[in-house]
């Protein structure tokens, strides 16, 4: 495994960032962001992007290079990931990728579905019917065409309820049949590590990391956000935090009681985390340690097998 590319995948607060940036130090690697939130820019604090002493400590790319309202998909990130793997290894470099984000490294190592274009005027349509039917008019609608596919979703996912009908709408076939087409993985060898730890520490690094976002002005990102006027269904409006501090903002929640609900949401989604990456990635090295920048020695054993 010593010059194969370094995938580590974990929940949030569960100390990714810093054994990557570690391993980057050690194996002269590039660091490459795989977190759907850190894509983007504006949002430095909440989306909990690599501070600028890590940024001087390794080389990393992928990070905030999305304009806050643009969409950006799966399949845009692998484009980009794999170029990003490319380069670093024509510069010498060893390929680390980190994030939170299952799908993007599901989609690297099995690949994606080969889905067509989908045409802009049918993606205009559909969020032309949210704003006008609602949410629940489509949901309904996938429920009609792509049963399977909306069996998965929970109603209140915008993005992919509208994925599924516009692939549907663009080509006539569900999503989920697309899904089942049998597909060459992008990246075949690689070290997979799976960062595991207890709950209770998890947790209490969650609440603790959302107090220290406060502190350092994660309350100036959000009003910074709320002036761009965004669309509702903006992936940048789904990282966690953002609406709860907007829900301050406008006087619906109490300071105290946006802290409360904003930890809240972050360890109920630090928990589907773990449970996604504990059903779908159990062919990779899962360890269970905590405090990570005083246990690197099993990690480093490994990956020099």
């Amino acid at each position: 495994m010593s010059e194969l590319p370094i995938l580590i995948a974990g929940a949030t607060a569960s100390g990714k960032s810093a054994l990557a940036v570690a391993l980057a130090e050690k194996y002269n690697g590039c660091v490459i962001n795989a977190d759907s939130m850190q894509v983007y820019d504006t949002l430095n604090l909440l989306t909990a992007r690599p501070p600028k002493e890590d940024l001087r400590r390794a080389c990393h790319v992928l990070y905030g290079h999305v304009p806050i309202a643009a969409p950006y998909s799966v399949g845009q990130w692998l484009a980009e990931a794999l170029a990003a793997i490319d380069e670093a290894q024509k510069n010498g470099q060893r390929p680390i990728l980190v994030g939170g984000t299952g799908l993007y490294f599901k989609s690297l190592t099995q690949g994606l579905a080969d889905i067509p274009d989908i045409p802009e005027n049918l993606r205009d349509g559909l969020r032309a019917r949210l704003d006008s039917e609602g949410l629940s008019v489509l949901y309904a609608e996938l429920q009609r065409v792509d049963s399977a596919l909306a069996q998965r979703l929970p109603p209140t996912d915008t993005q992919r309820i509208l994925r599924g009908l516009e692939v549907y709408e663009a080509t006539g076939e569900p999503l989920s049949q697309w899904q089942k087409q049998v597909q060459k993985p992008p990246l075949t060898a690689y070290c997979g590590i799976l960062l595991m730890p207890d709950r209770d520490w998890l947790y209490a690094r969650c609440n603790a990391r959302y107090e220290a976002m406060l502190a350092d002005g994660a309350q100036k990102e959000v009003e910074e956000l709320w002036a761009l006027n965004l669309p509702p269904d903006a992936n940048a409006l789904k990282a966690l935090g953002v609406s709860q501090l907007m829900a301050l903002m406008q006087g619906e929640l109490d300071a105290e009681t946006a802290t409360e609900q904003a930890q809240q949401a972050t360890r109920r989604y630090a928990k589907r985390q773990m449970t996604w990456f504990r059903n779908q990635m159990s062919d990779w090295k899962s360890f269970n340690e905590q405090d990570y920048e005083n246990n690197f020695s099993n990690i480093f054993s490994f990956i020099s097998k």
